[in-house]
């Protein structure tokens, strides 16, 4: 039997007791370290609060707009007509009447991004007849129309509410997965849309309805826009604003009963404006049947009618003579003297130069004609100074004409630089050359009215990607005063276009509540260059 010496059981014995030592101190270490996260975990990286922030709001607008996509509209009966009633999102804000297949009327009633749509759908036939058989109604039509357009919008105003939120919140849940941040997305889209309200009511202009902008079929623009006269005089009616377009829907609509149509006031005279025809013969065309449409009582041309000038171009003048209203003309810079003598000779036609004025229709008009003539290249053009002096020449005729008390209307100058020469000589100056219009009040009260090209710039019109609009303007002249009272600007799509825009602009003087303005004033004499105070 072998035994085991004492000195190897001692050392074992101590062994085991410092494992345990060791043991439980690497275990109270371990229970003060640090937990260590896993790796998968510091790899995924956190979004930031602005990408959070950008995600929600773009869940918000999509949301919402698809919301009063699906079922954000109203149909409402208005009257004797049917319509739908719709909130979309927009940039500029705004009413838009639809008026199947006449066209659109767009009012600037408020800037807000949310726009109001008014579908006319049909007229009811039914309550249509009951107000061909008993006249009587029409009376109270205005105050049925307005009510229930109030209680359209309000049922509107209710079903956007509820559109937007289970919008934001049904898109919400889909991409987040969680029911708080998709009550977030509703909440939001509630508030974003009573905000857009509140704005709306905070800018709500009711004189919108003055000045509508029509879109459509040419022939239906002087009934919807309605006459200029009647908008300034009558506007506690127009005050009405949805109700009363409605009412002349329904004239429009109801063709086989008595109601009354588009009547000219009698009081107003009306001029049509065109100018930079550049031999489009389209233009002749559009040209007589914006007479016909607005009983036009004359026609103002402010030059380049040719392009050239040419005696070959003559024959293009041709349909002047059968245009229905006097046709008056001051010659363009693409306009020659063999152009105007040739006009001068034809029936109907009325050639305005060197300051000269002639009464046509009633008012008084006095023009130059351009003193350059560029297609021409044997004679070198005069550039702006040329045509300042042709702009003061006018102006001298002006007050040459005031002084043996046969104040001018209207002045007439291709130009706008010479017409400029004009301000505070006549109420009223017209142009062209630009290609596009503007208006403007100078200094002294003289409104200058720049025509845009009634050819759509002529054959040129197809060199460039998209064809010029062919333009025009109706202005509204009083009778009495022999002042503007309003005008509307016409404008048609180019070459190969069939889109039109009739847009109704009234001056401020016009507007109801504004102060009459007073007459232009003359300017300042020119300072004297000579010790014998004659002027250069």
């Amino acid at each position: 039997m072998v035994r085991v010496p004492a000195a190897v059981s001692v050392p074992a014995t101590a062994l085991a007791r410092r494992c345990r030592v060791l043991g439980s101190r690497v275990r109270r270490t371990a229970r003060r370290a640090p937990r260590v996260r896993p790796v998968a975990q510091e790899l995924v990286q956190q979004p930031s609060p602005y990408t959070r922030a950008l995600g929600l709001t773009a869940v918000v607008l999509l949301g919402a707009w698809l919301g009063l996509l699906i079922v954000g509209n109203v149909r409402v009966p208005v009257g004797p007509m049917n319509t739908t009633m719709t909130l979309r999102p927009s940039l500029t804000g705004g009413t838009k009447i639809n008026v199947s297949p006449l066209g659109a009327l767009e009012l600037d009633s408020h800037v807000a991004p949310v726009r109001l749509d008014v579908n006319v759908d049909q007229l009811d036939p039914v309550r249509a007849q009951a107000l061909v058989d008993h006249p009587e109604r029409l009376s109270g039509l205005q105050d049925e129309v307005a009510h229930d357009v109030e209680h359209g919008t309000l049922d509107l105003a209710v079903r956007s509410c509820v559109a937007v939120v289970s919008g934001a919140t049904a898109l919400g849940l889909a991409v987040y997965r969680r029911p708080r941040r998709a009550l977030a997305a509703g909440g939001l889209a509630l508030t974003l849309l009573a905000a857009s309200g509140a704005t709306a009511f905070a800018t709500w202009n009711p004189d919108s309805v003055l000045e509508p902008k029509f879109s459509g079929l040419l022939s239906s623009a002087p009934s919807l826009v309605g006459n200029a006269r009647s908008i300034v005089s009558e506007f506690d009616v127009y005050q009405k604003e949805l109700a009363r377009l409605v009412t002349n829907v329904t004239k429009l609509y109801d063709v086989t009963s008595t109601l009354p149509a588009y009547e000219p006031d009698p009081s107003t005279i009306r001029v049509l404006h065109v100018s930079d025809i550049h031999l489009n013969p389209a233009s002749w065309k559009i040209v007589a049947s914006l007479v016909k449409q607005y009983d036009i009582n004359v026609i103002v041309d402010s030059g380049d009618t040719m392009d050239h000038g040419t005696a070959a171009e003559n024959g293009f003048l041709d349909p002047i003579a059968d245009l229905g209203a006097p046709y008056v003309w001051v010659r363009g810079n693409h306009d020659s003297r063999l152009t105007q003598r040739h006009l001068e000779h034809m029936k109907n036609a009325h050639v305005l130069d060197d300051g000269r004025a002639l009464t046509v229709a009633g008012l008084r008009f006095a023009g130059i004609g351009d003193p350059q003539f560029t297609p021409d290249r044997s004679t070198a053009p005069g550039g702006g100074a040329a045509e300042e002096l042709a702009g003061a020449r006018l102006a001298s005729s002006l007050r040459d004409q005031r002084a043996a008390g046969t104040p001018v209307d209207i002045a007439v100058a291709h130009e706008p630089s010479a017409a400029r020469l004009t301000d505070g000589e006549v109420p009223l100056v017209l142009a062209g050359h630009l290609h596009h219009e503007q208006t403007e009040v100078m200094k002294y009260g003289t409104r200058l009215r720049v025509e845009g090209s009634t050819g759509g710039s002529g054959l040129r019109a197809i060199e460039g990607t998209y064809p010029d609009p062919i333009e025009a303007s109706v202005l509204y002249v009083d009778r009495d005063t022999r002042r503007l009272q309003a005008w509307d600007e016409i404008k048609l799509g180019g070459l190969g276009l069939t889109t039109a825009e009739v847009s109704r602009h009234l001056p401020k003087e016009n507007h109801p509540g504004a102060p009459t303005s007073p007459p232009p004033t003359s300017p300042p004499p020119p300072l004297s260059s000579s010790p014998s105070g004659t002027t250069p």
